[in-house]
């Protein structure tokens, strides 16, 4: 699984034991959990390191091995790329948290950025963005343009990252449609297109005319095409092929200014092992153009609130709201502090669905 419960137990380390030191030529290397031609998380993850190559020039050689299981074969994938030299090597997807921790333990001089991780150690760092920041603004749109008032999702895996998508997006939705309903079907994968396919088309046949997916092929977007009368949103990567209909807007993981950043830490000597968790304010979520599908109030209030979220005048995890339980959650005007969001188990009150073991 990619996305967990980030910043929670965190592996505390200070400083990095002897690799910080500045030189004039860095190999990175990447893993990717799925294809580079997914046209959703693993493009934009393959974006940024081509965005290294055009930043560094010869300065830079980058590496990557594409679609690498979770689990043992991501150890032997990322020993083999500290063995063929890579200075600094960024393991992208959730699952490879303890490949990462293990096989840094065995290059010290080799700096590790984990994506959406909690475990650090003294050559390790974790990154991730708020992605649920993005979720709010598909939610509101959803709730506005839905007719049927059942919106689909296609959720991944039950874990804190997508519990937290679901959730904001449901209460963005409700805010604007009180008799919203959401379906969820859990695909229990990142990538397969067949299994997504299969999941949009469902909900579609119950009668959803606005799909969700936490999920990064574009085999949702084709299925709402084929169906017609449905819209839905780009995940991890425009998905603009789609546009305007069904696809009215998206979610853009933009990774390269982390990436170069952190290549550029290695080349100065200043890498050190650290948390980031950015959101829109500092550009790492972005929202896609909304199409001219979506009605022009609609598209104003949508950008409002991103410009909201963004200036920090707004959270999208604010109160009154209460767990689905109805037991309180948060008060009138009181917002979600991180740790509850990184490792969030619960749906908010409205949502039927349970969360699966």
């Amino acid at each position: 699984m990619r996305k967990l419960n980030f910043f929670v137990g965190l592996v505390l380390a200070a400083g990095l034991a002897g690799a910080a030191t500045a030189q004039d030529t860095v190999k990175a290397g990447f893993i990717y959990v799925g294809p580079i031609g997914d046209g959703g998380w693993t493009y934009e993850h393959d974006q940024g390191r081509l965005a290294v190559e055009e930043a560094f020039g010869d300065k830079v050689e980058t590496i990557y091995q594409e679609s690498v299981p979770e689990g043992a074969d991501a150890e032997r994938a990322l020993t083999q790329m500290a063995l063929s030299g890579a200075d600094i090597i960024f393991t992208t997807s959730f699952g490879y948290m303890d490949p990462t921790i293990n096989v840094a333990a065995k290059f010290p001089n080799v700096v590790f950025e984990h994506a959406t991780g909690y475990k650090r150690a003294a050559n390790v760092s974790t990154y991730s963005a708020r992605f649920y920041e993005g979720r709010a603004i598909q939610g509101l749109i959803a709730g506005h343009m839905t007719k049927t008032n059942k919106i689909g999702y296609i959720a991944s895996f039950p874990i804190p990252e997508v519990i937290r998508g679901i959730n904001a997006a449901y209460i963005h939705a409700k805010k604007v449609n009180p008799d919203v309903e959401f379906s969820i079907i859990w695909a229990y994968t990142w990538f397969d297109p067949a299994k997504e396919a299969d999941a949009a088309t469902a909900l579609i046949e119950q009668g959803a005319d606005v799909i969700l997916q936490h999920t990064d092929s574009t085999a949702p977007q084709a299925a709402a095409e084929k169906a017609g009368g449905v819209i839905t949103f780009g995940q991890a990567s425009d998905m603009g092929e789609y546009a305007p209909l069904p696809r009215v807007s998206s979610i853009i993981d933009n990774w390269a200014p982390y990436y170069i950043d952190r290549v550029q830490a290695v080349m100065d000597g200043t890498w050190e092992s650290k948390d980031t968790w950015d959101g829109i304010a500092p550009g790492m979520v972005k929202i896609g153009e909304i199409t001219d599908a979506v009605p022009a109030e609609v598209k104003a209030d949508a950008l409002a609130l991103r410009d909201a979220i963004a200036a920090g005048d707004y959270h999208p995890f604010t109160g009154p709201l209460n767990k689905q339980d109805g037991s309180a959650w948060l008060a009138e005007g009181e917002t979600a502090d991180d740790g509850t969001l990184a490792g969030m188990n619960f749906y908010v009150e409205g949502l039927t669905a349970q969360i699966p073991n």
